[in-house]
């Protein structure tokens, strides 16, 4: 056989390789079993692990009850007013309960590629009825994702499995794809774990993506980073204005935005 067969033949199966397990990553997320557990007035998701993907309070559903999803809020002090917001990943939809609560002129679309999760949202976590401010799709996000550029004022990222977060949304491509999906001024919101040995790896990823156009802000929860990238720099913004902003959206939604904006500055 030829050399160039040999390297073809070599090639294609190094392909096929790739793609079987790319699909097997997305088929675990697919079809993770989803677990539930209550402790002290708190209901838990889990996706087929000890680790929680989402935490409601039984007294008061729509409440933020992990500091990372408080933190992801953050991006209120550059978009005040979105109208177009899509989420990667539902959880027990904790972001889309709060902006469906309080965010009443956003239009929100959530994509989820489990159906037990979008299931068990609805059932077990009091997501609200689909209606024409929220639209939830099972769907591959990767996908979606490229397939709609200009769509969304914000994008938030929550792409966690079990165990780590899904490679194909962790890729140069899919950041690419993620800030052409967002409108001129939009914002990309991405929860990363800072104990994850590939966080230096994603965070570069984002920076590539957007020229470097990010911010990074820990929640007060250890070990979540939320990454904030903006598809062009936020013009005419200074810190004192920002600390302004952060007041006042404290005094109405009764969340942390001064320490935000406090973090960010480090």
């Amino acid at each position: 056989m030829h050399r160039e067969a040999l390297r073809f033949l070599w090639s294609a199966a190094l392909t096929l390789k790739l793609l079987s397990a790319w699909k097997g990553r997305r088929r675990r997320g697919a079809t993770a079993a989803v677990d539930i557990s209550e402790k002290a007035g708190i209901r838990y998701l889990h996706l087929g692990s000890d680790t929680v993907q989402s935490a409601m309070r039984l007294a008061d559903p729509d409440h933020l009850e992990l500091a990372y999803t408080r933190t992801m809020m953050a991006f209120l002090l550059f978009k005040p007013d979105p109208s177009m917001i899509t989420s990667v990943g539902l959880g027990g939809g904790s972001i889309n309960k709060w902006m469906y609560r309080h965010l009443a002129d956003a239009r929100q679309t959530v994509l989820e590629i489990n159906p037990q999760v979008i299931a068990t949202a609805r059932q077990q976590f009091h997501v609200p009825q689909e209606d024409e401010r929220l639209h939830i799709i099972e769907a591959d996000a990767a996908q979606w994702i490229a397939e709609h550029p200009d769509s969304a004022d914000v994008v938030l990222i929550d792409g966690y499995d079990g165990e780590a977060l899904v490679e194909a949304l962790a890729t140069v491509e899919f950041y690419e794809a993620a800030a052409r999906t967002l409108v001129r001024d939009g914002v990309l919101v991405v929860n990363l774990w800072g104990s994850d040995r590939r966080f230096d790896d994603n965070l570069q990823r984002i920076e590539t993506a957007f020229d470097g156009r990010v911010s990074c802000v820990p929640a007060l929860q250890k070990g979540n980073i939320i990454v904030f990238a903006f598809r062009r720099t936020p013009g005419g913004l200074r810190w004192e204005e920002l600390r302004e902003r952060a007041k006042l959206l404290e005094e109405r939604y009764d969340l942390e935005f001064i320490r935000f904006v406090e973090a960010m500055k480090r």
